[in-house]
């Protein structure tokens, strides 16, 4: 087990009856990562979630934190855990900061630390101006940063969250996923699950993908980026249309073609020198173009293709 390890799974297996929810998943999550778990619904992610947090036994397999192993009576680890569920009652006829100041006492930070503590998160979740406010009178948005100010209050090494932007418009999406980046920043060890690929693209270093209770992908987002994301150049033109078209039947990093008008979507299986050198070789031809620019397949597309390969 690596020194820079945060969270390790070996054999990690959980059954109900007669179904495997997680089945014999070995997972790895380096300190300070932001690790992502996408997958359909029914894929393990939230029982995964709740074994790691001792929220469930392990019908069989071993946990370790930062090389310990992990168990349900084992309270000292268990203060190195934030657990977010996706569905974790909030006390709706309590203030703000009784709220937190119940779990700062569950979690027994010292009478003389806790106030400190409560202004901390609040100020981090943007909530000191509601410290006040009674918590039904809270927007859902403002209800999952209050949620996660519960969370952090001890101060956890690691972050486990399941769906926490779920259900939140986009603007609360935003504010939230902003606040992990901040955690992120700080150094918290994040394991993050959602629906929502887009933020996990912009939150998470590495991703892993379950399908039927089987861990299928666990690699650095960039790495899936360029083992499995197509690449594809935009272009535009004014005109000499032909010309083009026989510079693309040419180029070697071509795969394919399609047109719109005098819009172009090439597949371009080379660099980004590559693309620049034929760029270079459309404007030295006298071929006017007026936009040039890649895409990328996004994660989304690329869970697709591979949840697709996987079932197949």
């Amino acid at each position: 087990m690596s020194a820079e390890t945060a969270i390790l799974t070996v054999g990690l297996t959980k059954r109900f009856d007669r179904h495997i929810a997680v089945n014999n998943v070995d997972l790895e999550v380096k300190k300070g990562e932001v690790y992502g778990l996408i997958g359909p619904n029914g894929a393990g992610k939230t029982t995964l979630i709740r074994m790691l947090a001792t929220a469930e036994t392990p019908s069989r397999g071993e946990i370790y934190l930062f090389g310990e192993r992990l168990s349900v009576d084992c309270p000292t680890l268990k203060q190195y855990i934030g657990y977010l569920p996706d569905d974790f009652p909030l006390y709706e006829d309590l203030t703000v900061t009784d709220y937190l100041d119940y779990f700062a006492r569950l979690y027994n930070i010292p009478p003389s630390q806790r106030h400190r503590r409560q202004m901390e998160v609040l100020e981090l979740l943007q909530l000191e101006y509601k410290r006040n406010a009674e918590i039904s009178t809270l927007s859902r948005g403002m209800k999952q940063r209050l949620s996660l100010a519960r969370t952090i209050i001890h101060q956890p090494l690691v972050l486990l969250l399941d769906e926490p932007v779920s259900g939140l418009d986009p603007l609360a999406r935003r504010e939230f996923c902003n606040i992990v980046n901040i955690l992120k920043e700080a150094g918290m060890t994040i394991l993050i699950s959602s629906h929502i690929l887009s933020d996990l693209a912009e939150l998470c270093t590495t991703v892993g993908i379950m399908e039927l209770g089987f861990l299928v992908e666990s690699a650095p987002l960039a790495e899936l980026y360029q083992r499995l994301g197509r690449k594809f150049v935009n272009i535009t033109v004014l005109g000499e249309e032909e010309r083009l078209e026989r510079q693309l039947n040419n180029c070697r990093h071509v795969r394919g073609w399609q047109k719109q008008g005098r819009e172009y979507q090439l597949q371009f299986d080379g660099s980004e020198e590559d693309m620049a050198e034929f760029l270079r070789v459309l404007v030295v031809e006298g071929i006017p173009v007026c936009n040039y620019h890649c895409q990328k397949e996004d994660l989304e597309t690329i869970f697709l293709k591979l949840g697709h390969k996987q079932v197949s």
